[in-house]
C-alpha cells in the first residue's frame, strides 16, 4: 500500500523530485568511476610481450618484508607485510644449473633488462625501449626477418617496428645511449615478434655486450622456463618452485608474467588502489553531504503537503515509510542511471591518467559489474538515509505544530543539530591539530580532504544560525540597497533554513577547490625553495632524455671545477618509504648545501649515508648511527650516518655516495649535474658537444624546469579530484535552483503587492550574493586553516601558497554558477502572470 502511494508521489511531483534525482545520479556515476580505477588497481591485467613463449618465469622477489610475531595471553600471533621496492631485483646466474636439471624443463633461458635508447629523429613513437642479449629472443619469440644475429661487440639486432618508423636496414650505423656512455652499433639484422608487442622497443646484442651494459655481473634479470615437448606447464611450476625451495625466487605463469615484465604497471597497481580509494571516499563523503541537502530541502518544500497527512492521523512511522519508499525509487533510478553513465567515465579517467604518464597503458582498464553494484547500493542506502534524516522534524512534531509551521520556518532552535555542528566542529579542529604534526605527503593528504569535509559538515549543521548571524552584519549595509535589500534581509532571517541549504554546497566547493589547487603549490613551493637556496653550482646540466652519462661528467672534471653526478632512486628503511639520491662527494660543499645541522657531509663516502631531519627523527638517529636499510633494488645495506641536513623536502631524506646508488638502480645516469666553475656557458657546451641531448641550465632556469615537471605532477591530483569538484559545482546549481523555483507563489505575491518584476530579481541577485559572501568566507576560513596545518606539517611553516588571481578566479567562478542558477529559475517564474500562480492549486 504504502510503496503504491510512494509511486503516485513520485510520479505526480516529477519536479519537485529532479533535484534529488540528479543529486543522487551524479553520486552513482562518480562512485562507479572511482569503483573501476580501484578494481583496475586489484584485478587489472597485465598481460606479457617479450616472455609470450615461456610458460614458466622465474624472477627475484620485488618486494620487502617484515615477519612480526607477538605473544599475547598464551596465544601466539604471526603477522607478515610486504612493500614493493622502486627498481629492479636481480637474480643469481648459477640458479640456472639447477633450472636446468629440474623434471620436465627442456631449455633455460637467461635474460637481460637494461636501458637502452636508440637516438633517432624519430624516435620509438612513445615505446620505452630496451636492451636484451640476442640469447634471449626466443621467449617472445622474436625471429630474424632480414639479415644475421649480433656476434661482435658492436653489432645489433633492432625490432622490425623501430627499423619501419625510423627507416632502418642491415649495414645502416645506430648510435644508442644505455647505462654507459652513447656508442655507435652497426645493425646486422632485423627482427619480428611471433606475437605483438605493442608496448616496448627491443634491442639485441651480442650476449659479451649484453653483459656489460647491464653492468650486473653474475647476475640475471629472469630465467624464462621452457618445458620439454608434451609436458604440462604448471607441473613444470611445480618442479620449479620446489627445486627453488628456500631461495627467494618467484616463478610465475599466465598472466603473473606480465608484471615480471612490466615493473611500472605492478606499481601502478598499488597507486590506483590508492588514488581510486581516496578518490571513492572523499566522493562519497561529499555525496552524502550533498544528497541530504538536497533531501532536505525536497522535504521542506513538502512540509505542508506533509502536516496535512500528519493532520488526518497519518502516523509518523508511516511518514517515515512514505519518505523512505519515495528515496528508494527516485535512488534506484538515479542509481541505475549514473552507474551506467560512470562507466564511460571510468575509462575517460583510466585513458587521462595514461595520458599524464601516472598510470602505464600496460595495465589494462578492468570492467566488471562490482562497481556498478557497489554504486547502486550506496545510492539506495543514501538516499534512504537522508530521507530518514530530513524526515525527523516533521515526524516528530504533532500534527497541529505540523500545520502552524508550514508556512514559517521554525524560530526556535533544534538543540540537537547544534549539538551534532559543534561535535563536527570539534573534530574537524581536532583534525586540523593532527593534520599540523603529519610531515610525509601520504600520511597528511586523506587527513587534509577529511578535515575539509568534516568541517563543512559542521557548517551544514550549523548553517540556519550562521545565515542569521550574517543576516545581522549585513542588514546595515543591505538596508542602503532600497527595497529589495530590506526584503532580501527579511528573506534571509525568516528563511534561514532554506538558505543554509544553498550555503552548505557553496561552501565545499570553495572551500575544497581553494585546498585542491593550493596543496600542491604550498608543497611544490617549499621543494623548490629549499632546492633553489641549496644549490651553490654556477651551472646545471640537464638531460632532454634518459640522462646524463658519466662519460660527460668526467669530461666536466678539469682544474679546480667540482662536478657533482646527482642520481635519483627509493630506498625503505624497514617498510617505510625514503625518496633518496646518490651524489659525488668530491667537492660536494662547494655545488650543494643541504643545511647541515650536525656532522660533516665532508665524511660522506661508500660506507657513510646523510639523513633529512625527518628521518632522523623517525628513525632515532644521529651522526655515528647506524642504519639499516634496503636500496632499490632490494640489496640490503648497512651504514654509518655522516651527517643530518634540513631540506630533506628539496633534496630527498637520505643522500648517499653516487656510485653506491648506480650499481643499484635500473637507470644509473644522473639526473642532472651540478658545476661549480668558473667557465662559461658557451664553454660548457663546447665541452660536451658530442652530447646533444644535453644542455647547460643557470639554476635559476632549471629551477623553472622543475617547476614545469611538478606542475605536471600536480595535473594528475587536479584530475583526481576534479569530478569531485564538477559534482560539488553541480550541487551548487541544483540546490539553488531548487530552493529558488520553490517560491514561484511568493514571487507572485510580492508582484500583486506592487514590486516590479526588476525589483524581485534585484531582491533574488542581492540574496544570493549575501549567500555567497557567506559561503565564500566559510569556505576561505576552513580552506585556509587546513592549508596553514598541512604547511606547518609539511614545510615547518605555516605559510601556505596561496595564487591571488587562482583564488579570485575560484571565487568569481562559484560567484557565476551561483547567479545564473539563481537567475535562470527566477525569470522563468516571473514569466508566468502573478494572478494566474496565486490563484492556483499548490
Amino acid at each position: 500500500m504504502m510503496l503504491r502511494y510512494a509511486l503516485q508521489t513520485v510520479r505526480a511531483r516529477k519536479a519537485g523530485f529532479l533535484g534529488a534525482f540528479l543529486a543522487l545520479m551524479c553520486a552513482a556515476a562518480l562512485i562507479t568511476a572511482c569503483g573501476t580505477l580501484l578494481d583496475t588497481g586489484l584485478r587489472g591485467t597485465v598481460r606479457t610481450e617479450r616472455y609470450a613463449a615461456a610458460p614458466v618465469v622465474v624472477s627475484a622477489d620485488q618486494y620487502v618484508h617484515r615477519t612480526t610475531v607477538k605473544h599475547k595471553k598464551g596465544k601466539t600471533k604471526v603477522k607478515h607485510k610486504a612493500k614493493p621496492i622502486a627498481e629492479r631485483a636481480w637474480l643469481p646466474e648459477d640458479l640456472r644449473g639447477t633450472l636446468a636439471h629440474t623434471p620436465g624443463v627442456a631449455r633455460v633461458v637467461p635474460e637481460l633488462t637494461f636501458l637502452a635508447q636508440p637516438l633517432t629523429p624519430a624516435g620509438t613513437g612513445g615505446r620505452t625501449a630496451y636492451g636484451h642479449a640476442w640469447d634471449s629472443a626466443a621467449l617472445t619469440p622474436y625471429r630474424l626477418t632480414d639479415g644475421r644475429a649480433p656476434e661482435a661487440t658492436d653489432d645489433l639486432v633492432v625490432d622490425s617496428g623501430l627499423a619501419a618508423r625510423a627507416g632502418l636496414r642491415p649495414g645502416d650505423r645506430l648510435t644508442v645511449q644505455s647505462t654507459q656512455a652513447p656508442r655507435g652499433y652497426t645493425i646486422t639484422g632485423i627482427a619480428a615478434p611471433a606475437t605483438a608487442v605493442d608496448h616496448q622497443t627491443s634491442l639485441f646484442f651480442s650476449a659479451a655486450e649484453a653483459r656489460r651494459l647491464a653492468a650486473h655481473p653474475g647476475q640475471v634479470t629472469a630465467f624464462g622456463v621452457l618445458p620439454a615437448e608434451g609436458t604440462d606447464p604448471e607441473r613444470v611450476r611445480q618442479a620449479v618452485a620446489g627445486a627453488l625451495h628456500g631461495t627467494t625466487a618467484q616463478v610465475s605463469t599466465g598472466d603473473a608474467r606480465g608484471p615480471v615484465e612490466f615493473l611500472d604497471a605492478a606499481a601502478a597497481r598499488t597507486r590506483l588502489v590508492s588514488m581510486g580509494g581516496a578518490m571513492g571516499g572523499t566522493s562519497l563523503l561529499v555525496a552524502v553531504l550533498v544528497v541530504v541537502g538536497t533531501f532536505a530541502l525536497t522535504v521542506q518544500q513538502r512540509h505542508r503537503e506533509l502536516a496535512l497527512l500528519r493532520a488526518i492521523a497519518a502516523t509518523p512511522g508511516q511518514i517515515r515509510k512514505l519518505l523512505g519508499r519515495e528515496a528508494l525509487i527516485v535512488g534506484a533510478a538515479a542509481g541505475t542511471a549514473g552507474a551506467l553513465l560512470g562507466l564511460p567515465l571510468g575509462g575517460w579517467l583510466h585513458s587521462r591518467f595514461v595520458a599524464l604518464g601516472a598510470v602505464p597503458d600496460t595495465l589494462e582498464h578492468t570492467v566488471s559489474v562490482f562497481p556498478p553494484l557497489a554504486a547502486l547500493a550506496a545510492t539506495l542506502l543514501g538516499a534512504w538515509a537522508a530521507a530518514r534524516i530530513a524526515s525527523r522534524r516533521i515526524t516528530r512534531i504533532r500534527p497541529a505544530e505540523a500545520l502552524a509551521e508550514a508556512r514559517t520556518e521554525r524560530t526556535r532552535p533544534a538543540w540537537g543539530r547544534i549539538a551534532a555542528g559543534l561535535l563536527l566542529l570539534a573534530g574537524g579542529v581536532v583534525l586540523v591539530v593532527v593534520l599540523a604534526s603529519l610531515r610525509t605527503e601520504p600520511a597528511s593528504t586523506p587527513v587534509t580532504f577529511l578535515a575539509v569535509v568534516v568541517l563543512s559538515t559542521s557548517v551544514a549543521l550549523l548553517g540556519p544560525l550562521l545565515v542569521k548571524a550574517a543576516t545581522l552584519l549585513l542588514a546595515g549595509p543591505l538596508r542602503l540597497t532600497g527595497h529589495g535589500g530590506r526584503l532580501a534581509t527579511a528573506n534571509l532571517r525568516g528563511n534561514a533554513a532554506r538558505m543554509a541549504s544553498v550555503v552548505t554546497p557553496l561552501v565545499l566547493l570553495v572551500g575544497m577547490t581553494c585546498t585542491v589547487l593550493f596543496v600542491q603549490a604550498t608543497l611544490g613551493d617549499a621543494a623548490r625553495t629549499q632546492a633553489r637556496e641549496g644549490i651553490r653550482a654556477d651551472w646545471v646540466v640537464a638531460a632532454q632524455g634518459t640522462g646524463i652519462p658519466g662519460e660527460a661528467a668526467r669530461r666536466l672534471r678539469t682544474g679546480h671545477d667540482a662536478v657533482t653526478e646527482v642520481v635519483r632512486t627509493t630506498v625503505r628503511v624497514g617498510l617505510d618509504k625514503y625518496p633518496a639520491q646518490g651524489v659525488t662527494p668530491a667537492g660536494l660543499t662547494r655545488t650543494w648545501d643541504p643545511k647541515v645541522t650536525a656532522g660533516s657531509l665532508g665524511r660522506l663516502g661508500p660506507g657513510t649515508v646523510a639523513v633529512s631531519e625527518l628521518a632522523a627523527d623517525q628513525q632515532h638517529l644521529k651522526p655515528g648511527s647506524t642504519l639499516k636499510l634496503t636500496l632499490g633494488d632490494g640489496t640490503p645495506a648497512t651504514l654509518t650516518v655522516a651527517a643530518v641536513y634540513d631540506r630533506g623536502l628539496g633534496f630527498g631524506d637520505l643522500t648517499f655516495a653516487h656510485d653506491l646508488v648506480a650499481h643499484h638502480v635500473d637507470n644509473p645516469l644522473a639526473s642532472s649535474v651540478l658545476v661549480s666553475t668558473t667557465r662559461t656557458q658557451t664553454q660548457l657546451a663546447t665541452t660536451l658537444h658530442d652530447y646533444p641531448g644535453l644542455r647547460i641550465l643557470s639554476p635559476a632556469a632549471a629551477d623553472s624546469l622543475q617547476a614545469d615537471r611538478q606542475q605536471t605532477n600536480a595535473e594528475v591530483n587536479y584530475l583526481a579530484m576534479g569530478l569531485v569538484l564538477a559534482f560539488t559545482a553541480i550541487a551548487v546549481v541544483n540546490t539553488l535552483a531548487m530552493s529558488v523555483a520553490e517560491r514561484v507563489r511568493e514571487f507572485a505575491l510580492l508582484r500583486l503587492a506592487g514590486a516590479t518584476r526588476r525589483q524581485v530579481l534585484r531582491m533574488l541577485r542581492t540574496e544570493v550574493l549575501s549567500v555567497l559572501f557567506l559561503a565564500t568566507a566559510l569556505g576561505s576560513g576552513i580552506a585556509l586553516a587546513v592549508l596553514t596545518a598541512f604547511s606547518v606539517g609539511m614545510t615547518g611553516r605555516a605559510a601556505p601558497t596561496v595564487t591571488p588571481l587562482l583564488y579570485v578566479g575560484v571565487v568569481g567562478v562559484a560567484g557565476l554558477l551561483a547567479l545564473v542558477a539563481g537567475a535562470l529559475p527566477g525569470r522563468a517564474a516571473l514569466r508566468v502572470p502573478a494572478v494566474t500562480v496565486a490563484t492556483a492549486k499548490e
